[in-house]
C-alpha cells in the first residue's frame, strides 16, 4: 500500500457554502437568512428556552417544592473509614491530606457507620450521638471544633 494513493470516501469531503459574497455566488443579497423575522437580523441569538413563541417548556410546568437557601452541607466521614486510616488523631487537614474529604464545605461532620476498635483523636465541626460514643468506648476523644450549626 502506498500513502500517496489514499483517498477519504466518496462524499466525505465537499466545498463550504461562501455566503454574503455577491449575487454570483447564488447565496448573495440575503445570505440564505431570508428577508424579515428575527433570524435576519444581526447580532440575532436565540434565548435559552426558546420554543417559537409557544409558552416555553419550563413556565408550562408547574412549580413545586422548596429549597432551603440557609442548608448546611457537611463533607460526611464514618467511623469504619477512619479504622482503616493510620495514625492516631484527625482532623479536617488531616483527612484533605490523606483523600479521605474531597471538599470541606461547611465542616467535617463524623458519622458512627461501622465499628472503631482502637483510641483515636477526632476534632470534627459535628459528631452523631452514636459517634461521639462509639469514639469515647474505644476509649478516644471527640472535640468539637468551630461553630457547629
Amino acid at each position: 500500500m502506498n500513502l500517496s494513493s489514499l483517498t477519504p470516501p466518496e462524499g466525505q469531503k465537499h466545498r463550504k457554502k461562501r455566503i454574503g459574497r455577491g449575487m454570483g455566488s447564488g447565496t448573495g443579497k440575503t445570505s440564505t437568512r431570508g428577508h424579515k423575522g428575527a433570524r435576519s437580523i444581526s447580532g440575532y441569538s436565540i434565548m435559552r428556552g426558546f420554543e417559537g413563541g409557544q409558552m416555553p417548556l419550563h413556565r408550562r410546568l408547574p412549580k413545586r417544592g422548596f429549597t432551603n437557601i440557609f442548608k448546611k452541607q457537611y463533607a460526611i466521614v464514618n467511623l469504619c473509614d477512619l479504622e482503616k486510616l493510620p495514625g492516631d488523631t484527625f482532623n479536617a487537614d488531616r483527612l484533605m491530606e490523606l483523600g479521605v474529604v474531597k471538599k470541606l464545605g461547611d465542616g467535617l461532620k463524623i458519622l458512627a457507620n461501622g465499628e472503631i476498635t482502637r483510641k483515636i483523636e477526632v476534632e470534627a465541626h459535628i459528631f452523631s450521638k452514636a459517634a461521639a460514643e462509639k469514639i469515647a468506648k474505644a476509649g478516644g476523644t471527640a472535640k468539637v471544633v468551630g461553630a457547629a450549626a
